[in-house]
């Protein structure tokens, strides 16, 4: 394996994940019932799931990333560490809301497109010369008449919809399943395995170039990635709407620190290194996404705090 790129934004940015993903762990064993469960999920979403996922795309040239601290194959640990850490926290925020579980992965998704709104458009500016030539921290090789945001493909944004959506889908569903059985040990092993295969086969299958750019009725790079995109904001903001009304408790920010940590700090981090850089043109999307999502969370958490929305069952 060749050496990881000296880029000190890259280092600092990687460190800033690794140590997210220790509080989690250290949270996980804390507050959770079933804690080795979720370390699994944790360790099987990432080496069975993201980085697979990731990898394929690389070999088939879809992307690249510069060489980081960490590599799994070609891609860094990092990339799929933060993202089992966007589904992980939205999965426990949305424990908080009385709301069907069919629709959970929707709003999982749909937390995770936003923060990848500010990630990926900063990634794809931090282009260095390295002993690999001159490559970003990520780089997508798009074609010039391709539909793009930041030089990221339009399709790439809900395909963090459907990259979360499904782990949230299948973990949901595990869990559904260890409790069912009681707590069984085998099951509490076997779920987390069986849920990340089932999540790469589906985020692989033809199912996702529907549900991206309405394959295979069109091809990707067009409208239709861009009406796709429209579809991703808006079904998860209906169904927010429509049944997010009702807490099962109230919210406490000192207990439940890590959802505001990975959707608080990551997207400062991110207006701080877009100001390091100078990449000033990002300043507007950083800013306004990372203000929807945090204010998405400040409601919720005074709504939970009122009476009224707390959900009993004589409602």
């Amino acid at each position: 394996m060749d050496a990881f790129t000296f880029i000190p934004q890259w280092i600092i940015q990687d460190i800033i994940v690794l140590l997210m993903a220790v509080i989690g762990i250290i949270f996980i064993v804390k507050n959770e019932e079933n804690p080795v469960s979720i370390l699994l999920e944790f360790i099987c979403f990432i080496f069975l799931y993201a980085a697979v996922y990731e990898n394929f795309a690389t070999v088939l040239g879809l992307y690249g990333f510069g060489k980081s601290i960490v590599m799994v194959f070609n891609v860094p640990i990092t990339i799929p560490v933060i993202e089992y850490l966007v589904v992980y926290t939205a999965i426990r925020f949305l424990s908080y809301i009385k709301m069907p579980t069919w629709t959970k992965p929707f709003i999982v998704g749909f937390m995770g497109m936003l923060f990848d709104f500010t990630l990926d458009p900063l990634a794809l500016k931090q282009v260095f010369t390295t002993h690999e030539g001159v490559i970003g921290r990520w780089t997508w090789f798009i074609g010039s008449n391709d539909v793009h945001i930041f030089n990221a493909p339009v399709y790439n944004f809900p395909g963090w919809v459907l990259l979360c959506g499904y782990a949230a889908a299948f973990l949901l569903l595990g869990r559904w399943w260890l409790k069912k059985s009681g707590g069984n040990k085998i099951v509490a092993i076997a779920y987390p395995v069986l849920a990340m295969i089932a999540a790469l086969f589906v985020m692989v299958s033809p199912i996702s170039q529907f549900l991206l750019w309405l394959g295979p009725i069109f091809s990707k790079g067009g409208v239709s990635e861009w009406i796709m995109l429209g579809v991703w904001f808006l079904v998860p903001t209906v169904l927010f709407l429509i049944y997010g009304r009702r807490y099962t408790k109230t919210i406490s920010i000192k207990k439940e620190y890590l959802i505001f940590l990975i959707y608080g700090l990551s997207h400062v981090v991110n207006l701080i290194f877009a100001l390091i850089g100078q990449h000033y043109i990002l300043l507007p999307l950083i800013i306004g996404i990372g203000l929807l999502q945090n204010l998405i969370l400040y409601l919720v958490y005074l709504r939970s705090k009122k009476p009224k929305y707390l959900y009993a069952k004589n409602i």
